[in-house]
């Protein structure tokens, strides 16, 4: 198992966030009830001491006393971001089937990793990611960040019929699960993304192929009040290429862009304009250099990953060429999915053993996370941390 990378504590706020940590279970000890009556700063008033702090990292605030470290965990104080990861148990046995069915968040300040409320058992979740049929391969589970949330999307039960009628979201700061309006044709293997807090999904299959299944595109505005929520029909896809396996949809600038291959294989790519509801050919340059894992910071910068060479690029809009970022890297290779947000680039590695953490501001400088014991990363994600009673 790799090393984990050392850094220092003297790091600006901006670099603090999803910092090297070794990973531990959270001690029901610390769960203690928060004393408003607490003084934060002898000599000040609470609501005069929050706008002291408030300006300092949480990550220098955490070790100082117990009261500080309650403060930078309630409501009132500005939600840091942390890692949310979908897991599944790890076994050694090709004859069983293996079901995700474990939901938690690394928390970057305490370096523990919790597990989120239980999504609704109403339908019971059964999202299959492994078969005995498929040895070489595990079956995706597809999930997005939008505007705060985390969304299932599609997924396939244990006698392959698609797993989720309707998406399933969870929301950080509110600790709640809900669902989101029922899909036109429930699908797995299907296009998925996201652009300015709307959820896109393209093509996939359901129990059987279906040709216009397969060409279809639809969107669902999470902006909107539940009352109004629905999927609206987009301009089609010219034929159903992209039903072959999962595929990212990242947003960047107003557009989403996919390819239909992973990795080094011939690929189709597409770009669409969520502006205009028009489907564009792909830049020859951004095709040429999507040889891996793909996702944007803030819908503005792309970024993808050689899965092969653990190399990462950013996409130059103007020039339609990548930009090198780190040549080669074994921190990086074999990376399956990765998240940006805040400065740094998380990606799934090592079959599920492992997260690897980037500074893309200083590529060389990275770090591991690793999964709770007998448990594999599926996906990861970038959202705002959880409120806690500590």
């Amino acid at each position: 198992m790799s090393t984990t990378l050392k850094h220092s504590k003297s790091e600006s706020s901006s670099d603090k966030v999803l910092h090297n940590t070794t990973s531990k279970s959270e001690s029901s000890s610390d769960k203690v009830l928060h004393n408003e009556s607490t003084t934060l700063i002898p000599g000040l008033p609470n609501h005069l001491a929050h706008l002291c702090l408030f300006r300092l990292h949480p990550a220098l605030l955490y070790p100082v006393c117990s009261s500080w470290r309650r403060l930078i965990y309630s409501p009132s104080f500005p939600p840091f971001p942390s890692l949310y990861v979908l897991l599944s148990p790890r076994t050694s046995d090709e004859d069983s089937s293996n079901s995700l069915d474990e939901f938690f968040f690394f928390d970057p300040i305490s370096s523990t990793w919790c597990p989120l409320p239980s999504p609704p058992s109403d339908p019971p979740l059964r999202l299959l990611h492994r078969h005995p049929s498929f040895i070489s391969r595990n079956l995706p589970v597809q999930s997005l960040t939008v505007s705060g949330h985390l969304v299932l999307i599609a997924a396939s039960t244990h006698h392959f019929f698609p797993a989720l009628p309707r998406p399933l979201v969870f929301h950080p700061l509110s600790k709640q699960w809900f669902f989101g309006p029922s899909l036109p044709a429930p699908r797995r293997w299907c296009v998925a993304g996201s652009a300015d807090g709307t959820v896109y999904v393209a093509s996939g299959i359901g129990a059987n192929y279906q040709p216009d299944v397969a060409r279809s595109f639809e969107k669902w505005d999470l902006k909107k009040n539940s009352t109004e929520w629905r999927w609206e029909k987009l301009a089609e896809l010219k034929d159903g290429r992209f039903s072959r396996e999962a595929v990212e949809a990242v947003g960047f600038r107003d557009k989403l862009g996919m390819v239909n291959v992973k990795g080094h294989a011939l690929k189709e790519g597409a770009v669409y304009d969520v502006v205009k509801d028009k489907w564009e050919k792909m830049p020859e340059g951004m095709l040429a250099g999507w040889n891996g894992p793909a996702a944007s910071n803030e819908e503005d910068v792309m970024y993808v990953v050689d899965d092969e060479k653990g190399g990462l690029k950013k996409y130059d809009m103007e020039n339609d060429c990548w930009q090198e970022m780190i040549e080669s890297s074994e921190r990086l290779k074999g990376a399956e999915q990765i998240a940006v947000g805040r400065g740094r680039l998380c990606a799934a590695c090592g079959n599920g053993g492992r997260i690897a953490v980037v500074d893309v501001a200083r590529p060389a400088r990275g770090w591991f996370v690793h999964p709770p014991p007998d448990m594999e990363v599926v996906a990861v994600h970038i959202l705002p941390r959880m409120n806690r009673q500590l």
